[in-house]
């Protein structure tokens, strides 16, 4: 039997109350206080694991500081905690820990954290890629949408999957937006995708008009709070969040069925598997980057995978085709914590006109 670990967090105060709702009545700030004195703590028990060729089970070990704290505390308070976390999951027994939400985005995206284990670590993000980008082709297609004529933005672009996704997208589309906060490092990955691809792309110089100008997003930033307003979008827009906490504001779900909202880097997990925990999707789906960290360990792959800033072309080939030899696959169409139905989104398609 395979095993790892994956580690989670509370995104905001309303997880922690899901699990201890006694602590209701005690206001936000102090219940954030309180929890950066709890140690990790183990949430469930993952089982039932199954592909063609092994079996594997593992563990959800949750580090107790909320998205706000992950991206406001200091730097070296916040990695010891993570790492902390990643030794609880070392106790256990795993043989390989995955970082999810903003663990993987803290410091160094998981280079310190793995220096301090004596077993692999992980970012999860190769597959995160491969599946936002399948994901996303599948919604254009369904609102169709030429991807490799529309006019396409990735908001986020300077972080590894944002990067990733932008310097794959390049080799298939012509109309290309790049944003993001620090315009240096965005000149450079404009060059780097001119020297790889050959295609000139276009760097936001206003997040607003270029979101209002696109057909196709693709949205992955550190952001502790929503980004994108209904106002933000065009008609028939389709947007890929793969963000967590999400990029696209709930309001969008309210007051916009005309554009299609997707989650990005949902699959469908082989085997009977219980997670025995409820993170608010169906039975037997998870996160791309949960599946990344299953995926080695059925594959026996126990290995540093997906580390540091600049995710290689190569990984996210490779961690494709092995989800796909143990049979994860894209699980559908996800919306702000829901399936889609194909009717659903022919009724989008519909009233963009």
């Amino acid at each position: 039997m395979q095993n790892f670990a994956f580690l989670i967090h509370p995104l905001d105060t309303s997880y922690i109350y899901s699990k201890f709702p006694w602590l209701r009545p005690l206001p936000d700030r102090l219940i954030e206080k309180a929890f950066t004195f709890v140690p990790p703590l183990k949430i469930s028990h993952i089982t039932g694991i199954k592909s063609p060729y092994a079996e594997a089970e593992g563990w959800f070990v949750a580090c107790p500081l909320t998205a706000r704290q992950m991206v406001t505390l200091p730097e070296p308070f916040v990695l010891k905690r993570i790492i902390q976390a990643a030794k609880k999951a070392e106790a256990l027994g795993a043989k390989i820990v995955g970082l999810g939400a903003f663990t993987s985005v803290v410091g160094d995206a998981g280079v310190s954290i793995a220096r301090h284990l004596s077993i692999p670590v992980t970012t999860g993000n190769s597959y995160t890629v491969a599946t936002a980008l399948e994901g996303t082709k599948l919604a254009a297609e369904k609102m169709g949408i030429d991807i490799r004529e529309a006019e396409v933005l990735v908001v986020g672009a300077n972080g590894s999957i944002g990067s990733a996704c932008a310097r794959l997208l390049a080799r298939e589309v012509k109309y290309l937006t790049l944003a993001s906060r620090n315009s240096w490092q965005l000149e450079r990955l404009a060059r780097q995708i001119l020297k790889e691809s050959g295609l000139a792309v276009r760097l936001a110089a206003d997040l607003h008009q270029a979101l209002r100008r696109a057909d196709v997003i693709i949205t992955v930033t550190g952001s502790a709070s929503p980004i994108i307003e209904p106002e933000d979008l065009k008609s028939g827009a389709v947007v890929c969040d793969v963000a967590r906490p999400r990029d696209v504001s709930v309001r969008v779900a309210r007051e916009r069925d005309d554009v299609l909202v997707i989650e990005g880097g949902v699959v469908q997990v082989p085997g009977n598997v219980d997670f025995h925990f409820n993170f608010g999707f169906p039975p037997g789906t998870a996160y791309a980057c949960m599946a990344e960290t299953m995926i080695l360990a059925l594959e026996g792959r126990y290995e540093n995978f997906t580390l540091g800033r600049d995710i290689s072309v190569e990984k996210i080939q490779e961690i494709s085709r092995l989800a796909e030899k143990h049979g994860f696959r894209l699980a559908g169409l996800r919306s702000f914590e829901r399936a889609l139905s194909e009717e659903e989104v022919q009724a989008i398609r519909r009233r963009a006109g």
